[in-house]
């Protein structure tokens, strides 16, 4: 048996691959499809290694630990029913490369192309061997976003653009729907682990939750499988690429929602609830896509209603609930798949070489495209069902499942009939595709002579035709072991008896199916004339889908901006105040209902050192307030000052790597806001004088005074409350004794956000680098309106920067206002960039870490800003921010994953002695090296934000002159950047 840790190769070739050719040069067509179709047989020649295990009835696991303690683990399942999804993703796919190569034309960025399908055929995969119900809804996802992104490839194009937007908004929207009713099953069970959720069908179908949850998981199946009424955003999907219509209409997306309904049909299948939603919804989506099909004058528009049919088709099958439906609906899953991506690959032939798919202009093409007609014609064959092939044999289960007693209600004498019309339908759409696209006159209206199409890129299509024809005439041998190994791992013990037999006598399934060929024969001969000259589907022709949609989506807009007008503003300081009053009341809402008193303990002797230093930062607190209105310089130095006395106390109260911390921030934070004061808006002298001020403004001033007073006041009394009570000695006696132990570092606080609660560390750094590129991207074409810092002699510091020969920030030709040299400034760099990277060796034992040390080293590059100009700098620095921040996730999150190497879960630190020659043992920690990502992350996101204000915060006379542009804008500037 193959190592099961090759599951989790399976899943990663695909992605690696996606990574590899986006990086390709656009132009790279033939090496983008050979790095594509190599990845994908190299992935395909892996699964085929638990082909014995699976056969056998194993199921193939392994897990990767994530999150133990909460139950989620990387799980990969490989069972007989996964193991055949992932032969048809990936055997599909394959064949879809090859098609693609000669398919896409050179002049499209093929790379990108091939890049974000193995990007979708990763999800897909992720989907089909994931082992836990939280990991499938993490790739659920990334197939929405990887399928936008395909179908809105010809971005250029509008119809593109709106389809994939639309398919986005709705499979997403039905994510969320499969993520609560996923939640809502793990809490029923107990666990989010798929074997265990399996097994636990009796009390799932019992719980009180079974209704809501089954509910919004056939939701979350029903949105990305097409089913009424969401059915709406698949035909316009069409606008993607042939290659990707052929992958996600028939092994793919919209699969993904059949494979959920299959493998939870065991637990949530058997209750009155299920049969009457999911068979309504499954019987609707069959006669309606049938029926629309039949009117539709672009051939794909016209496989993509079939396949909203045929998904309609199986979906019934699963509501009926019986056993061998559930075997009809796995059976025609794999049929469909194979003739629905031939017909699609032949549309796009037709298509690629006569310039139109349009029915109405197409005829006679047997005589230009004689094998491509064939395939065709076969391939529709086995969509109509005709016998030996394919189609026929899962539709004549389906009819004879449609024969059986499922519920005693009206379904069960009217779904016969309605089975036979919608097979009529499917039979009507068949031969209209085939009698209109290939038999009649020569075309006389094509943009282009059509020619058979060449040999490889045929092939696709000759060896899916080629498996509907052997499964049609002798499915035991070819598809009866894949199916039976399926079937077993769905349904275990109760796998009912079933025949593949291509003939099984004169029975009444015979005699429906005779009739649904005859009939559409006869339909299609009476009234296909006239299909070319209507434009939409009788009957349900007002049922406008995109319609429907636009306006929800309107509504939803609508709504969105009402409820911004009227809780939020375009003005800070109402956004401001209406935070402080949502945190007051955050907090004094408890209060209420629980009530306030003192603790036990008595009041603390006050130094009188530390009352004088908190008397001087709440007078420079205030000050600072009072000078806002007068001068924004003075109030920002009394900000620091009032920081600073923060800084202080920390240190006084023994928590110097919070001291330290803030006051490195301190710094950073006071250079950046320098920069940004000259963005505000201007002052209006008439309203400094307290006499002046309109009677608005004073009320407005009041109030912010009446919140600023109940804010302190209560986080003081919430304060007192809290330090006048004995401190609980559990969680902080538990980081103390195992800081060292399990950490292997004596500074508690650095070991915590290292070790114990690094993943939290490695969200806070993604979100901060988040924040670094958004600054940096609203700011690159961002020029401040006027100048507003109000200092007696700006003018002249004014015109001493505008004729400095660079747009810099700090301005070399105003060296002279700088209060310290340049050469200090200069000698400087080196001392603290030493200090930087002191503070990052030590942070693990002592005061410092990745945090401290990278804004330190943020200030050596804002000194050298400050001295020498942005230009000079990032010329002589070579600044990469965004490089350092790429550098510093990567190098904590694979710090994180090198734990999965050894066999522990994520993030998993582990600490030894290092002995040197010389010096003798050193203790030393993988921590360190998450460290080191945090310090590379601080740093870029710092200078990342620098760079942008400091290119805006001064704008030279030719900066002026070219308002619109921005000097990050450049070529150099990007790539310095």
């Amino acid at each position: 048996m193959a190592d099961a840790r090759l599951a989790l190769l399976i899943l990663a070739l695909p992605f690696l691959g996606s990574l590899v050719a986006a990086f390709l040069p656009a132009r790279a067509r033939n090496w983008a499809s050979i790095l594509a179709g190599v990845v994908t047989l190299g992935a395909l020649a892996l699964l085929f290694g638990f082909y014995h295990a699976v056969s056998d009835g194993i199921t193939v696991r392994y897990i990767e630990p994530w999150l133990p303690s909460l139950g989620l683990d990387f799980t990969f399942r490989i069972t007989g029913f996964s193991w055949l999804f992932a032969l048809l993703i990936l055997g599909i796919g394959a064949l879809v490369v090859l098609y693609a190569r000669y398919y896409m034309s050179p002049k499209d960025p093929v790379p990108r192309f091939f890049s974000f399908l193995l990007a979708f055929m990763g999800s897909m995969l992720g989907i089909v061997l994931s082992g836990n119900l939280l990991q499938i809804v993490f790739f659920w996802e990334l197939t929405s976003l990887f399928s936008f992104l395909l179908i809105g490839y010809w971005h250029h194009n509008q119809s593109a653009r709106d389809g994939a937007r639309m398919a986005l908004i709705t499979t997403a929207a039905g994510g969320v729907c499969l993520l609560i009713g996923f939640l809502l099953l793990g809490r029923i069970v107990g666990s989010y682990d798929l074997d265990k959720v399996l097994l636990a069908g009796d009390l799932i179908r019992t719980h009180d939750l079974y209704l809501p949850t089954l509910i919004l998981v056939l939701i979350g199946a029903f949105t990305k499988s097409a089913q009424f009424p969401f059915h709406f955003w698949l035909p316009h999907a069409m606008s993607a690429p042939t290659p990707v219509s052929a992958y996600l209409h028939s092994a793919t997306m919209v699969k993904a929602g059949i494979y959920v309904l299959i493998l939870l049909w065991p637990v949530l299948a058997g209750t009155g609830t299920w049969y009457l939603i999911v068979t309504t919804a499954g019987l609707t989506t069959l006669l309606v896509g049938a029926w629309a099909a039949i009117f539709q004058h672009d051939l794909k528009g016209l496989l993509a209603y079939s396949t909203i049919s045929h998904l309609g088709l199986i979906t019934l099958l699963l509501g009926l609930g019986s056993q061998l439906a559930a075997v009809a609906a796995i059976f025609h899953t794999v049929n469909h798949a194979t003739f629905k991506a031939s017909l699609f690959m032949a549309a796009g032939i037709i298509d690629h070489e006569t310039g139109t798919r349009d029915l109405r202009k197409l005829s006679g093409l047997v005589h230009y495209m004689p094998v491509t007609a064939t395939l065709a014609m076969v391939a529709a064959a086995a969509m109509a069902g005709v016998p030996l092939l394919n189609g026929f044999l899962s539709k004549e289960m389906f009819l004879a499942e449609a024969l059986e007693a499922h519920s005693g209600t009206f379904l069960d004498w009217a779904l016969p009939m309605l089975a036979t019309l919608a097979s009529m339908f499917s039979v009507f759409y068949s031969l209209r595709f085939i009698h209109q696209a290939f038999f009649g006159p020569p075309p006389t209206e094509l943009p282009r002579t059509p020619h058979e199409a060449p040999h490889w890129m045929r092939l696709p299509v000759e060896i899916l035709v080629l498996l509907c024809i052997l499964v049609g005439t002798i499915p035991a041998l070819t598809i009866g072991p894949f199916l039976d190994m399926a079937v077993q791992s769905v349904l275990g013990s109760r796998t009912p008896a079933y025949s593949l037999a291509v003939w099984h006598g004169f029975t009444l399934p015979l005699l429906m199916s005779t009739i649904a060929l005859v009939g559409g024969v006869t339909f299609y001969r009476l009234f296909g004339g006239r299909l070319n000259t209507m434009t939409s589907p009788p009957i349900i022709g007002r049922l406008k889908g995109r319609r429907t949609f636009e306006v929800v989506l309107a509504a939803l807009i609508d709504g969105a901006r009402a409820a911004y007008r009227l809780v939020s503003t375009s003005r800070q300081q109402v956004q401001l105040r209406l935070l402080v009053v949502t945190a007051i009341a955050a907090g004094g809402l408890p209060l209420l209902s629980l009530g306030y008193s003192f603790g036990t303990l008595g009041p603390t002797l006050l130094d009188p050192v530390f009352a004088v230093l908190w008397l001087l930062g709440s007078a420079a607190a205030i000050g600072a307030a009072i000078q806002a209105k007068f001068h924004r310089l003075a109030a920002l130095a009394m900000v620091g000052v009032a920081g600073l006395s923060t800084c202080i106390s920390f240190i006084w109260l023994s928590a110097p790597d919070l001291g330290l911390t803030q006051l490195l921030v301190e710094i950073v934070t006071l250079v950046l806001l320098l920069l940004g004061l000259r963005w505000l808006p201007q002052r209006f002298p008439e309203f400094w004088r307290d006499d002046q001020v309109p009677f608005k403004v004073r009320v407005r001033r009041s109030g912010d005074l009446v919140l600023a007073v109940m804010g302190g006041v209560g986080v003081a009394a919430i304060a007192y409350a809290i330090m006048t009570r004995p401190a609980p000695s559990g969680i902080s006696d538990f980081f103390m004794q195992r800081a060292y132990p399990s950490g292997g570092g004596t500074n508690v606080v650095n070991v915590i956000l290292v070790d114990f609660r690094s993943f939290d560390t490695l969200g806070e750094i993604t979100v901060l680098a988040i924040v670094a590129l958004t600054v940096f991207t609203l700011l690159r074409r961002f020029r401040p309106a006027a100048e507003s810092i109000e200092l007696p002699d700006q003018q002249k510091v004014q015109n001493a920067f505008d004729d400095a020969h660079d747009d810099n920030a700090f301005g070399d030709t105003a060296e002279h206002y700088l209060l310290v040299p340049r050469v200090i400034m200069e000698w400087l760099f080196p001392f603290i960039l030493t200090c930087a990277l002191y503070l990052l060796a030590r942070g693990h034992n002592l005061p410092g870490g990745g945090f401290a040390g990278g804004v330190t080293a943020s200030i050596a590059i804002i000194l050298l800003y400050m001295a020498n100009g942005t230009r000079s700098v990032e010329a002589r620095l070579h600044v990469q921010p965004v490089r350092w921040i790429a550098a510093g996730l990567l190098c904590a999150a694979a710090t994180g994953a090198a734990a999965w190497l050894f066999g522990y879960p994520y993030l998993t630190t582990h600490s030894s002695y290092l002995d040197l020659p010389i010096i003798g043992e050193i203790p030393i920690a993988s921590a360190l090296l998450f460290d080191i990502g945090v310090f590379a992350v601080v740093v870029g996101t710092t200078v990342l934000i620098l760079i942008a204000l400091a290119h805006q915060s001064i704008r030279t006379p030719a900066a002026r002159r070219s308002a619109t542009s921005s000097p990050v804008d450049s070529d150099s500037q990007e790539r310095s950047a």
